[in-house]
């Protein structure tokens, strides 16, 4: 996702220390400490505006959610959305996807979501796109045994791609919708970025894989 630079984004985020983890590398194999219980721990990398890690933690309070983005200014309208639910179960961290192992120890993440990645198409982009080779020998090590990957896009070539990721790199795909608001799931929560594109009748692509460790 690009934003316009925000001003004031970066002291936004250090004015907040309750929500945002300003020293993610502190904590690595404490994060329940951080949370104050022994739940569940799903991160969302690229959490964008916010309205998917805040609407999931609304929806699961016995699930922690932690919303991950590179851009200072887009997290700082994640933080926005955070402050106005004053939801416990959330946290956001200033960090990047390649870097996860340097912020959560080994299987300390139960499930990791991937939405409307920004697709990289030119290929010599591909070490670019988060669902490549590299980025999912990073998932596996934070992952636990059989963990698991949801992700939603609306570019059809970057879904084709992250599903022949997935198959090659040895993972199971649990379940495809190629037409995710046609389909009868039920417990879909949108994006800023998706509720925009469906409403222009742009088809959206969803898949659920697993590692087989």
């Amino acid at each position: 996702m690009r934003v316009r630079r925000r001003k004031g984004a970066k002291e936004h985020l250090e004015s907040n220390p309750q929500y945002v983890i300003l020293k993610p590398e502190e904590v690595k194999g404490h994060w329940q400490e951080v949370f104050g219980n022994d739940h569940p721990i799903h991160i969302e990398v690229g959490s964008g505006k916010g309205r998917f890690i805040t609407g999931m933690a609304a929806k699961n309070p016995q699930i922690n959610y932690i919303g991950i983005d590179i851009q200072v200014s887009v997290l700082s309208h994640a933080l926005d959305k955070v402050l106005d639910s004053q939801l416990p179960n959330v946290k956001l961290m200033l960090a990047d996807g390649s870097s996860l192992t340097h912020y959560f120890a080994d299987s300390e993440v139960e499930r990791l979501y991937l939405n409307f990645s920004d697709p990289w198409p030119k290929r010599r982009h591909e070490k670019r796109r988060l669902t490549y080779k590299s980025f999912l020998d990073t998932y596996k090590k934070i992952l636990p045994e059989k963990g698991e990957i949801h992700f939603k896009t609306d570019n059809r070539g970057l879904f084709e791609y992250s599903l022949a990721s997935f198959s090659q790199y040895g993972m199971i795909l649990e379940q495809v919708w190629l037409d995710l608001h046609a389909s009868d799931y039920e417990n879909n929560v949108m994006t800023e970025y998706e509720e925009k594109f469906s409403q222009k009748g742009q088809v959206i692509y969803r898949v659920e894989a697993r590692f087989k460790r």
